[in-house]
């Protein structure tokens, strides 16, 4: 009776969860590829949420963003404000301004998600420039990477081009001042820079097209072109996977972590919510653009104290240094003073974007790394980065060379002038005291290495003499400071070979073996300890 109950059992029916997995799986094989895919293993450390904060900020951008283009007017249509803004009543303004006005003072949580919105957007920008920097600085950017560093790179100047276009939109006078900044920079470029002009605002500055047309960029183009970038920057992370950094067992065959799901899965979602957070709490206390305070756009009228963003700085520094150069020909007047920091702020982007083709192109390295560096084991480059952002940091002070002056009490000519010295002087200064720096660093590893570390103990010996006794680095500490890999500089070669013959070296080649020599020459890095030094602190009496 048992069995013949068993057998009539009624079958039992899957939850509704398992039923709609299953169906999905059967026509989009969804359990094969997680399965593949999610148990993947990534080296884990502190330093990877960095570009985790401009991702999270990135989607808070595009979910705050989609809200307020429901209420937002792409229009420079002028209108009479009626709103509950009092000071403002009755004065004339495009309909862009006012309903910026509208979002912020009659809409539901208007302000809130317009604040949470612009500081998004700083932070995205200030996180993907710190996480670029830890690329750089640890040679994260090497084979096989160097196409993700420029889809970060695009990533990032997209996003500066984005914020300039999104907080032009409300029509202000510091957003407007800005807008005319841009057009003096597009009329200073010979030949094509007035048709330009009058392309991008319909006519005449302002006209009435650009709101509308900054709208569409800052909504559809530039979004899209982002979203697209990192797509392929993630699946790219994903295939390649982080850099890990140097320690027993990790080499550049495999990978020390934790798997996708569930550890990196929840931590991921924990970390996205405390940075919603964080930035809903920065949006909820401190005040940024409040265009109730500056009014509409007038094209007669400046706003004081007008500065940019802090990522559009660097550009505002260049032109605001520049002397006032005119060039007179044919009856034509061209503004050097405007049209050579455009054309430099481009040529420094282009560099930057190109840097690791040529560090490889200059060392000659063409193997994969999977190993991040530390940034003293790399003097030169870590030189280079310190001096870029000494530079960025000139000029940022450049870009706001009238506020310096009014805080500071000092002259604007002269804050003008430092920075026009400081603009070839402080870079130079910053890599030599930076490689100096890393080579004292290498020296003291190596100290480590061969004599191990102090530990405050004072031994006398028979003969009177007093030493401190030295403690031996353990096995993971020894290994990560010394598995660094020492190339040897390039050599273009004797310019006669073995049978007397003057070959041709080129200058490339010339140019190369000098660069290599800067990189990885004798005073570019200090020699590894040898085993056979090392042995000398097992062999000797606790002490060195």
């Amino acid at each position: 009776m048992s069995t013949a109950t068993e057998t009539t059992a009624p079958k039992r029916k899957a939850p509704a969860g398992e039923r709609v997995a299953d169906w999905a799986d059967g026509r989009l094989g969804i359990y094969t590829l997680a399965k593949a895919n999610m148990r993947k293993i990534f080296p884990d450390h502190w330093s990877f949420m960095l570009g985790e904060v401009a991702l999270y900020s990135f989607i808070i951008i595009i979910l705050t963003g989609v809200y307020l283009t429901l209420f937002f007017h792409p229009s420079m249509n002028e209108v009479e404000y009626h709103g509950s803004y009092v000071p403002m009543q009755g004065v004339r303004m495009s309909e862009a301004f006012a309903s910026t006005l509208d979002i912020s003072f009659d809409v539901r949580g208007g302000l809130l998600v317009r604040q949470i919105h612009h500081w998004a957007a700083l932070i995205f920008l200030g996180a993907m420039f710190v996480h670029m920097m830890r690329v750089f600085f640890t040679g994260a950017f090497r084979k096989p990477r160097e196409i993700n560093w420029l889809f970060g790179f695009l990533l990032f100047v997209l996003g500066m081009f984005t914020g300039f276009t999104g907080y032009s939109l409300p029509d202000d006078l510091l957003s407007g001042t800005g807008v005319r900044f841009m057009e003096g920079a597009i009329l200073s470029m010979p030949i094509i820079g007035t048709y330009m002009s009058m392309f991008l605002f319909g006519g005449e500055f302002p006209g009435h097209d650009f709101v509308a047309r900054f709208f569409s960029i800052h909504v559809l183009l530039l979004p899209g072109i982002m979203l697209g970038l990192l797509v392929a920057h993630l699946i790219l992370v994903f295939y390649h996977k982080h850099t890990q950094f140097a320690g027993p067992g990790r080499t550049n065959k495999n990978v020390v972590g934790m798997p996708l799901l569930p550890v990196y899965m929840a931590k991921a979602g924990g970390f996205f919510f405390l940075v919603f957070g964080v930035i809903s709490v920065i949006a909820a206390t401190f005040t940024v653009n409040p265009i109730w305070a500056l009014g509409p756009y007038r094209p007669d009228q400046v706003s004081t104290n007008a500065q940019p963003d802090w990522y559009m700085g660097f550009s505002e520094g260049l032109i605001r240094i520049m002397p006032g150069w005119e060039i007179h020909l044919w009856g034509h007047t061209l503004v050097m003073g405007v049209f050579i920091p455009l054309m430099v702020f481009p040529l420094v982007l282009a560099a930057i974007a190109v840097y690791p083709f040529i560090e490889s192109w200059v060392t000659g390295d063409k193997r994969e790394h999977h190993i991040a560096d530390r940034p003293r084991n790399a003097p030169t480059r870590t030189g280079f980065g310190a001096a870029w952002i000494a530079w960025y940091t000139v000029m940022l002070i450049g870009g706001g060379n009238d506020l310096v002056a009014t805080h500071f009490d000092l002259s604007i000519n002269s804050i003008t002038w430092f920075v026009r010295i400081a603009f070839f002087v402080v870079p130079v200064i910053v890599f030599f005291v930076t490689r100096r720096a890393c080579l004292g660093l290498q020296r003291r590893d190596r100290e480590k290495v061969l004599h191990g570390r102090e530990s405050g103990i004072i031994k006398r010996l028979p003969h009177g003499e007093f030493i401190e006794v030295h403690e031996q680095l353990s096995q993971e500490q020894l290994h990560t400071l010394t598995s660094h890999v020492q190339h040897k500089p390039y050599e273009a070669g004797p310019e006669v070979d073995e049978n007397g013959v003057r070959r041709k070296v080129g200058r490339g080649q010339k140019l190369r073996a000098r660069l290599s020599k800067g990189y990885y020459g004798e005073q570019a890095q200090i020699p590894k300890p040898t085993a056979d030094e090392y042995k000398e602190l097992t062999s000797g009496h606790g002490h060195h």
